[in-house]
């Protein structure tokens, strides 16, 4: 729990009585690799803080799964817009790796808004660190090229980016596995 703490502390500026109300509601969890922390059509009740591992969002389709996202240690996942709206997900929150995370619940969370200076702060926090990755994800997929969009990954995490399997990679930029080999070939 020190690495959330730190984290807390350095980015909000957390009080002591603050922290003691926010890390009484949190949960430690170990997840194996592949999984599954929510299922397409389950409600999101959890807001997560991933101390170690990474998380990987996807639509599962017959013909292969769609990639959206992957969330790496030292920041929030959830299926966010399920968790708001506590309506069904249209994906599925996976882990890639062995990954432990810090979980608030949804009823918890809305305790901590009401009974801490800090909660709002914490939440709109997490909620605009989510909403960034999908906007600088969407971005990237309209003005960049699949070889800059897998270069952009391997920039942000190349010490991590190598226990993704390359079909998640490749779907998460939009190829087939294939036309990754081709790139990965054309830059090494």
């Amino acid at each position: 729990m020190e690495e959330i703490r730190l984290y807390f502390v350095s980015e909000f500026g957390i009080s002591p009585p603050d922290w003691d109300i926010f890390s009484s509601k949190l949960t430690l969890h170990h997840y194996s690799k592949k999984s599954v922390l929510l299922n397409k059509g389950e409600v999101e009740n959890h807001l997560s803080f991933v101390e170690k591992g990474i998380v990987r969002l996807y639509i599962p389709q017959e013909d292969g799964d769609l990639t959206f996202g992957f969330v790496f240690g030292g920041a929030f996942v959830s299926a966010y817009d399920s968790f708001i709206t506590q309506t069904p997900a249209e994906y599925v929150v996976e882990t890639i790796t062995d990954t432990v995370l810090w979980q608030l619940n949804y009823k918890d969370l809305q305790e901590v808004y009401a009974s801490s200076a800090i909660g709002n702060l914490i939440g709109r926090k997490a909620s605009e660190e989510l909403f960034l990755k999908k906007s600088k994800r969407e971005l990237s997929l309209l003005r960049d090229s699949a070889e800059q969009r897998y270069l952009n990954l391997f920039e942000e995490r190349p010490e991590l980016i190598r226990q993704i399997p390359l079909k998640y990679i490749a779907s998460y930029i939009g190829i087939t596995p294939q036309a990754l080999s081709r790139i990965r070939k054309r830059i090494s």
